[in-house]
């Protein structure tokens, strides 16, 4: 099959081409924008009832995915996150390990990707900042998003602090601690102004925009 991410960054959209009958790609429940009626589409918990379940209590996920079969070639299915946003697709080869934010996974193509869940420590739990993270690992290709634009962040020797909330993903070799902002937003915005401090070799992805800043703004 043949992707193409169109409308980006603001309104991020992702184009699948199938080539040959039989070829898959499995998405979030609601992403579905159009498609070929004769696509064949299946909703499941992948990897069972407790593992669906895990994703979404922990990662934020559905409990659903849907699956999208081609029948023929030349059909295209159109999906597109929730966020208003970017849209990016990475390649992971086999045991490949990518960390995702719990809201940011839009879709994923190979058969043997797995998706699974990495506890982010319990003040992020119990601060409600989703610091669940999905773990990915290949081989195949996932489809995330952001809200606003994406921005990469190689780690320096020092370290690197990233609040929560513009937290999309980051890349194995990395470790971090959740800890609460110090100073006046620490003080004043209760339950909020959480961090990450990242240490070790990797890159972190951001997004350039809040969506509890939003929500909060839309009381």
């Amino acid at each position: 099959m043949q992707h193409q991410l169109i409308d980006t960054p603001d309104f991020g959209m992702l184009q699948i081409t199938f080539e040959q009958p039989g070829e898959k790609i499995v998405s979030e429940a609601g992403a579905m924008v159009a498609m070929d009626t004769a696509i064949q589409m299946q909703t499941s918990m992948r990897g069972g009832l407790l593992a669906a379940a895990k994703r979404k209590l922990l990662g934020g996920e559905s409990l659903f995915q849907n699956t999208f079969t081609a029948s023929a070639p030349g059909q295209r299915l159109f999906l597109a996150p929730g966020p208003e946003g970017d849209l990016r697709a990475m390649n992971l080869a086999p045991g490949q390990t990518f960390f995702l934010q719990s809201g940011a996974y839009v879709a994923h193509v190979g058969e043997q990707m797995v998706l699974d869940t990495k506890f982010g420590g319990v003040k992020g739990f119990f601060g409600g900042a989703g610091l669940f993270m999905l773990k990915v690992t290949g081989p195949g290709t996932l489809y995330y998003c952001a809200y606003g634009a994406l921005h990469e962040v190689d780690v320096p020797p020092e370290g690197y602090t990233i609040d929560n909330d513009h937290l999309v993903g980051f890349t194995e070799g990395l470790q971090f601690n959740v800890r609460k902002f110090g100073g006046f937003r620490g003080l004043f915005f209760s339950g909020e102004g959480l961090v990450c401090d990242f240490q070790g070799q990797g890159r972190i992805y951001l997004q350039t925009r809040n969506a509890g800043a939003l929500a909060a703004r839309s009381r």
